[in-house]
């Protein structure tokens, strides 16, 4: 049946037709054409409608039977940072050590005088159990300095070279919890755990220009882009100058993705830095804007530092990323109070609990809705109900599971065990407990691609391995709340559910097509479907 659309007292700058459109608007779930003009949706009708849209010099983009949603927006993503971190070797392949040292091989071979071997994405896993050494890469290198990313960007491998031009001769302290793992006899193993014990290496690292930052995150906007990103809640702000450069971008031209900023409160921050943070909300430019402040609870399960109820195999994983919580506490009331939203870190069951502590310690009921926890990988039963009844939201990123196997013979599910292991990325219970769930990659964790994202919350394994048994099967997703990830609950989680995350007059004109329906479509079939459209801002930033 034809619903009339609404009638417009202008012609449109383009109009979608030839789509099954999923709407996500519960007044009108679907359609069959959209209008778009000055950026914003105008008009959502059927193909009987469009000759009352158009004018002269209306643009008719025919999408041939696609599918059209809202556009999809990544929930966690490090686009600059992570700019920063690809660097080098992607060593995500190597699966064993013989590997690992083949391809270390091969780069310190073809290093100039002075270069060093860079690498990152590297598995746990590939030690196969061993602890992390620079031992086992060393005689590989030839003496050519390397520093290589572990794949949970929490950690890194430092040559013995590296660690001697770095200056780093033993321990460590921090205000933040964080390692130079040594040996018994004192000398650093070149295993580095957390930011403040990576940023050592700095000062010694290979710089980048400006300029070649610059094209480089373009080009990764432009990639997004083309995989049906509209936007991207960016979860770390640590180099000033992202703001200043994001700015001149725009100076040139249109930024193909929409960018929401939250930058770092670390453990030491005291009240003017708070007061900074606040300060810094009003920064925003046409597609992007610093919005909400982003904390750690804890690190990872692999690393140690993931903050857990009780101990893991090794003995670690009781402390949390602030030595002191109440500090994180008092942080985020600060900032609640100024109605500033916030992230936090929290993988491990006792950094969750705190963390849904913290809100319902706030005294005023509408500052609840203001926060959101980040990866929660694993956690118990009894804290799911608090989730909807706080308002926290759920930020989770499915492809973390690559990372796991179903038998639990992986470092994850070695380190927190059986039981533990069992309840790993409770996406589904979450859902059924009333929870907003805001799906998205983590890239430079795991890959940006969307499709991926959306096939694997539905598989529980990365799409086109059939052969791989699924982990924690019961957690999938249905193909419409795969999608309510990456759109609707998005918006939810962030503010923004009356301009975005439905298409609907009077909204935002980012929006995403698919040459098949994201929702109905095998999750195999869709890891890879051509995505034939993305819109953002009503401009055509990618053509399938």
């Amino acid at each position: 049946m034809s619903h009339p659309a609404e009638p417009l007292s202008y012609v449109a700058d383009t109009i979608l037709t030839g789509a099954r459109v999923r709407t996500l608007d519960p007044h009108r779930p679907t359609a069959g054409a959209v209008a778009v003009k000055d950026g914003h949706i105008v008009a959502v009708g059927d193909e009987s409608d469009v000759r009352g849209w158009r004018g002269a010099d209306t643009e008719i983009v025919d999408l041939a039977g696609s599918t059209l949603t809202p556009g999809l927006v990544d929930g966690h993503s490090h686009p600059y940072l992570g700019v920063r971190m690809a660097t080098g070797l992607d060593l995500s392949g190597c699966q064993d050590l013989d590997a690992l040292r083949a391809a270390l091989t091969g780069a310190a071979r073809a290093a100039g005088p002075g270069d060093w071997v860079l690498g990152y994405g590297l598995d746990h896993n590939t030690f196969g159990g061993r602890p992390v050494h620079h031992d086992l890469i060393d005689a590989a290198l030839g003496g050519v300095p390397a520093f290589i990313r572990l794949y949970d960007g929490h950690s890194a491998l430092v040559s013995g070279p590296a660690l001697a031009a770095a200056g780093i001769d033993g321990p460590r302290r921090f205000e933040q919890r964080a390692q130079v793992v040594c040996a018994p006899d004192g000398r650093p193993t070149g295993h580095l755990v957390e930011f403040a014990a990576m940023s050592l290496m700095d000062p010694v690292l290979p710089g980048e220009a400006v300029a070649v930052r610059r094209e480089r995150l373009l080009g990764l906007l432009r990639d997004m882009a083309a995989t049906g990103l509209t936007g991207a809640h960016v979860m770390d702000l640590q180099e000033p100058d992202l703001l200043g450069l994001l700015a001149t971008m725009e100076e040139d031209g249109e930024l193909p993705v929409r960018l929401r900023i939250a930058p770092w409160c670390m453990p030491g921050t005291d009240q003017d830095g708070l007061d900074h943070l606040v300060e810094l909300q009003r920064s925003r430019g046409r597609r992007w804007r610093v919005g909400g402040v982003k904390f750690f609870m804890d690190g990872t399960v692999e690393g140690g530092t993931a903050w857990l109820e009780h101990p893991d195999c090794h003995g670690q994983g009781t402390e949390a990323f602030w030595p002191d919580p109440a500090a994180y506490t008092r942080a985020v009331h600060h900032l609640a109070r100024a109605g500033v939203r916030t992230a936090t870190h929290a993988i491990g069951d006792a950094a969750v609990r705190h963390v849904l502590d913290t809100v319902e310690l706030l005294d005023d009921p509408g500052q609840r809705s203001l926060h959101r926890i980040e990866h929660i990988e694993t956690v118990p039963g009894s804290q799911l109900p608090r989730f909807a009844r706080l308002g926290v939201a759920a930020s989770m990123q499915p492809t973390h599971i690559a990372y796991t196997r179903a038998d639990h013979s992986d470092e994850w599910s070695q380190r927190v065990g059986e039981e533990r292991a069992a309840r790993a990325w409770r996406c589904r219970d979450l859902r059924d407990a009333g929870a907003i769930l805001v799906l998205g990659s983590d890239w430079p964790i795991a890959h940006y691609d969307p499709r991926e994202v959306l096939a694997t919350a539905r598989l529980r394994r990365l799409p086109g391995q059939p052969d791989v048994e699924p982990v924690t099967a019961r957690q999938a997703l249905t193909g419409l709340m795969a999608l309510e990830g990456y759109t609707s609950h998005s918006a939810l989680a962030v503010g923004e559910q009356d301009v975005a995350g439905r298409i609907a007059p009077g909204y935002r004109a980012d929006l995403t097509a698919f040459a098949v329906d994201p929702v109905t479509a095998p999750a195999d079939e869709l890891g890879t479907a051509p995505v034939t459209l993305t819109m953002t801002g009503g401009t055509v930033v990618h053509r399938g």
